[in-house]
């Protein structure tokens, strides 16, 4: 397998997180979201990915893109150890978190719509940030109200071991640091991201081990 990633990609973080938990090996292939104007704009990554997003995924001959999507197909073909657990009840709340994050939170906060809103409505650096942190509070208020309290949760977001839940928490934490989003408030999301950066898996996805890190 080979995965187009960059290092500080959000959503590339989610299934380097997901390879990792399930052991998997695979090449990673670079795309540089911001050198050169955007190497996923180039017309090679073009013919990959036509949306010019990372991740993509190749398997063979296959190639996949948008990671729930590519999360869920290595947990098909690489059953064990699963991402998702047993019942539909239990596997429609860990879509739900996912999506809370994944469709929600990030996507009003990805690099095209604050380049949009630096380039195009004229945004400087603060209302940018302030528009950041907003969502991220508004994501992560949500999220800390299902999941603290709730016998479901364990020491992750589902019980007590990783899933596609927490391959989406952990780079949104992430990226909320890097952006000094305010974190107190949200001390069940704290705990289950340090359950998280404990285990050698995650450790191993993360940005600043990549071969593109800068």
């Amino acid at each position: 397998m080979r995965l187009y990633s960059f290092f500080r990609s959000s959503a590339a973080y989610r299934v380097r997180i997901a390879l990792s938990l399930k052991g998997l090996d695979y090449d990673y292939l670079p795309v540089h979201l911001s050198r050169g104007g955007g190497e996923q704009l180039r017309p090679e990554f073009l013919r990959v990915n036509p949306q010019a997003l990372v991740p993509v995924l190749e398997d063979g001959e296959l190639l996949l893109s948008q990671s729930l999507a590519i999360m869920e197909y290595l947990d098909e073909v690489h059953p064990e150890p699963p991402l998702l657990p047993k019942t539909a009840a239990e596997r429609a709340r860990v879509r739900a978190l996912a999506q809370t994050i994944a469709c929600e939170i990030h996507p009003l906060n990805n690099t095209r719509v604050l380049n949009y809103l630096a380039g195009i409505v004229g945004a400087g650096d603060d209302t940018r940030n302030a528009w950041y942190r907003h969502w991220v509070a508004e994501g992560f208020k949500s999220l800390e109200a299902r999941l603290a309290g709730n016998p479901a949760t364990g020491r992750f977001c589902h019980g007590d071991v990783p899933g596609i839940a927490d391959c989406c928490l952990v780079p949104q934490m992430f990226n909320a640091r890097r952006f000094n989003c305010e974190l107190a408030p949200y001390p069940t999301l704290v705990a289950i991201d340090r359950s998280c950066q404990a285990l050698e898996a995650f450790q191993r996805a993360a940005p600043e081990r990549q071969p593109d890190a800068e």
